[in-house]
């Protein structure tokens, strides 16, 4: 059937059937290679010819057929991202923001993430099916802690992948990473303090066997030394990143009364000093100090 102006007439209630590279080509004149070159080789076309069929493109709505493109190039245009279970009451909850970042910045290239599980005992699982599946292209690593061997299993499989976080026992490693300076962030949080006249300045830390809370303690330590305070004893205290642990252990900080100013390893421990205070009916910013390191939303909403 043909409306009054000789234009087909649309059949309501049947689905449109989508551009193909075909539909492209035949519309722009070209052949259909030269409309998949100006999807993945835009260089290997003059200008004039890229034009018209990006302009056809855009028309027409076109958007290849991604299943069919992995199987021509092997390439899935997904980048893999194993997800840990956050335990509650951490500074893992707000890796949001991360995330977030992370989509858009791989949207800019073509790019998805695949967020992926694996056994918590196991620091590996999950990435092998991937690979053998060839279900993505490349690897985020987030969790570099110190001995976890991720690198190495994907350097050995020619995988590529970026560490959110330093390759602490790899001195000689050559793959792309990115880390906080958390000395020197410790280190001006401490500054910060000693300026506003806090003599005894404690610090809430982490774990010992934490290297991002061992690296950060170090930055306190120097400034507390370069400000003349070379006893330090009783000062720092190492604990697990939760808010009801920090208050606890910013009450026994507390019982020594010269103790005025607290540097912290995190927000969440901040938070927790904040509680302290609080049930002590100390005056943050009057009576006693704080600083905490992450700028998160939780501490904004503080």
């Amino acid at each position: 059937m043909s409306q009054p102006n000789g234009r087909p007439e649309v059949q309501r209630g049947l689905p449109q059937v989508p551009p193909t590279l075909a539909t492209v080509a035949q519309e722009a004149g070209v052949s259909r290679q030269t409309v998949s070159n100006a999807l993945n080789n835009p260089d290997l076309l003059r200008p004039e010819t890229l034009e018209r069929v990006q302009s056809v493109i855009e028309r027409l709505g076109y958007s290849p057929n991604r299943a069919a493109r992995q199987l021509r190039t092997r390439s899935s245009h997904l980048i893999g991202l194993r997800f840990e279970t956050a335990p509650e009451g951490t500074t893992n909850e707000l890796k949001d923001r991360f995330l977030h970042s992370l989509v858009e910045a791989a949207s800019r290239t073509g790019h998805h993430l695949l967020l992926f599980s694996g056994d918590p005992d196991d620091p590996l699982d999950g990435y092998d099916d991937l690979l053998r599946s060839t279900a993505v292209d490349a690897f985020v690593v987030t969790d570099t802690y110190a001995g976890t061997p991720q690198s190495g299993f994907l350097k050995e499989r020619g995988a590529p992948f970026v560490t959110f976080g330093r390759p602490w026992d790899e001195p000689d490693a050559d793959h792309a990473w990115i880390d906080v300076d958390g000395a020197a962030g410790a280190r001006r949080a401490t500054e910060h303090l000693l300026e506003q006249e806090h003599k005894r300045v404690a610090w809430l830390g982490w774990e010992k066997s934490s290297r991002i809370g061992q690296d950060r303690r170090r930055g306190w330590e120097e400034a507390m030394h370069a400000a003349g305070v070379d006893d330090i004893t009783g000062l720092g205290v190492r604990l697990t990143d939760n808010v009801d642990a920090a208050r606890m252990a910013t009450h026994e900080l507390l019982q020594d009364q010269t103790i005025t100013g607290f540097a912290c390893a995190s927000d969440i421990l901040a938070i927790g000093a904040l509680h302290a205070f609080a049930e002590r009916g100390l005056q943050p910013g009057r009576d006693v100090a704080v600083v905490g390191f992450d700028d998160s939303p939780a501490a904004e909403v503080s």
